[in-house]
């Protein structure tokens, strides 16, 4: 259902690409937006259990678009350095395609959220949960089930 990569030789390993899932800070969503036209929304996500979690409003256009389509492509970009004078680019990246749901369970969506907590503030655990209970009511919690990921380097 997926095309295979055509540079074999720029692949990289699935530990590769959870490996740049786990380090990189952000990565960009893409949806399916109104009049079919694509929405890429930048997002901090988590990677978790072989899932990408985030979390947003719980209202708006990003949200109107996960329920509107679940099919969705998230990717990051790890590394990403010009080489002028070769006319080239060192670069490492991930793509993922999958499909997208609102956590509707009360656990599920508690999950999602602190490993959003843990990935980006670790060391302030225990206020990152008062803050997760405070807004838990404004929050949505997002997972993507990967049905597809590609991992690739540029040389």
């Amino acid at each position: 259902m997926f095309r295979e990569m055509r540079l074999k030789d720029q692949q990289l390993s699935r530990e590769e690409a959870v490996a740049m899932l786990e380090k990189c800070t952000n990565g960009a969503l893409a949806l399916t937006g109104e009049e079919g036209y694509p929405y890429s929304v930048p997002v901090n996500f988590a990677y978790a259990d072989g899932k990408i979690y985030f979390h947003g409003a719980n209202e708006g256009y990003k949200l109107d678009c996960v329920r509107k389509n679940e099919k969705v492509s998230f990717s990051v970009v790890a590394k990403d350095e010009i080489i002028p004078e070769e006319f080239n680019s060192l670069f490492a990246s991930v793509i993922i395609f999958g499909k997208a749901r609102v956590l509707e369970n009360d656990a599920e969506k508690q999950k999602a959220l602190e490993a959003i907590v843990t990935k980006y503030s670790a060391e302030f655990m225990e206020g990152g949960k008062k803050y997760i209970k405070a807004e838990w009511d404004n929050a949505v919690a997002i997972e993507i089930e990967i049905e597809h990921m590609t991992a690739k380097k540029g040389v």
